[in-house]
């Protein structure tokens, strides 16, 4: 449960959804699994041991969507029909042409899907409606936005967006490592991605790196500019700060994350249960105060005003970010 990585969006200013209509809304759209000629399967399942799409503690929720996907390679595909084109070649006694192979293909990809293994992922997000909060435990933004765009499809319309600041996290992160020190509770850690400014984009990495050295400095006075950094706040969550105000490997230094005990027996379900509920609410309360300085040390959120549910069209294209 606790999360990897931070894919930080703004939640529409009149979100109003109450957790048992979100809970209702999400078993609609439960996960179901791939039927023999699908290849892909979107859906919501349980966010927490208590079987509930809601896990909501304190006003804070936790919802989970599960993808499972047939494991079919285009090789595998190209090698089966290759080896049937041949037989083919011997009986007709002329090659296989283009359409005939290409309608080969289709016929033996039909074939293997229903065998196709499947494979099961699941992606959560953390919904703080006090705070404006949506943020999804995902590597980038691509598998981010695809949370996203299935909660809108769920809920029939949500205009998030993602959080940008009037500096930029490059800046930020630059400044930092040029002073040697990052402001309030943070301190900087030994991991550092610099890029160059020119159309080379030429990249620096560094790990595990004293990253007060000479070359470093004189790497930034050359124009080239932060776009990762280690950093560690008030010694209890070290992670890397992104140019796309993405966090990523999150590690708590200071929780005990024991994973729950076998859930079999009614007394251990209920240790089970309550041991997530604590560790949830510990998680969003540390975040919930990580964020919000985050948010004064990068500087104050571009001046925009956050959308209304309906002010955007229902599919909107969500700004990309690399991963």
């Amino acid at each position: 449960m606790w999360f990897k990585n931070l894919v930080v969006y703004r939640l529409p200013a009149d979100w109003s959804v109450a957790p048992a209509e979100l809970e209702e809304k999400l078993a609609q759209r439960a996960l179901q699994p791939c039927g023999s000629f699908d290849m892909l399967s979107r859906g919501w399942v349980h966010a927490s041991v208590a079987e509930r799409f809601v896990h909501t503690t304190h006003g804070q929720h936790l919802i989970a969507l599960g993808v499972e996907q047939k494991l079919l390679p285009a090789s595998i595909v190209r090698q089966v029909a290759t080896d049937r084109a041949k037989v083919i070649e011997q009986q007709q006694g002329f090659p296989v042409g283009r359409r005939q192979m290409r309608e080969l293909k289709e016929r033996v990809l039909e074939e293997l899907r229903a065998r196709a293994l499947t494979r099961r992922r699941i992606t959560r997000a953390w919904i703080d409606p006090t705070h404006g909060w949506l943020v999804v435990d995902a590597a980038g933004a691509p598998r981010a936005e695809e949370l996203i765009e299935t909660l809108r499809d769920t809920l029939g319309s949500l205009a998030v967006q993602l959080i940008e600041t009037e500096r930029s996290p490059s800046a930020a992160m630059s400044a930092w490592v040029a002073l040697g020190d990052a402001p309030l509770r943070f301190t900087i850690d030994q991991d550092l991605e610099l890029q160059a400014a020119d159309q080379t984009k030429a990249t620096i990495r560094y790990t595990r790196y004293p990253l007060e050295a000479r070359e470093v400095r004189q790497h930034l006075n050359a124009g080239m500019y932060a776009t990762r950094l280690g950093l560690t706040w008030n010694d209890r969550i070290s992670f890397v700060l992104t140019e796309k105000l993405q966090l990523k490997r999150l590690e708590f230094l200071a929780m005990d994350q024991t994973p729950a005990q076998d859930a079999s027996q009614p007394d251990q379900e209920l240790a089970a249960q309550e041991q997530f509920e604590i560790d949830f609410m510990l998680m969003t309360g540390e975040l919930n105060q990580l964020l919000a300085e985050l948010g004064k040390a990068t500087g104050p959120e571009a001046a925009v005003d956050r959308p209304s549910a309906e002010s955007l069209p229902r599919r909107p294209a969500l700004a990309a970010a690399s991963s």
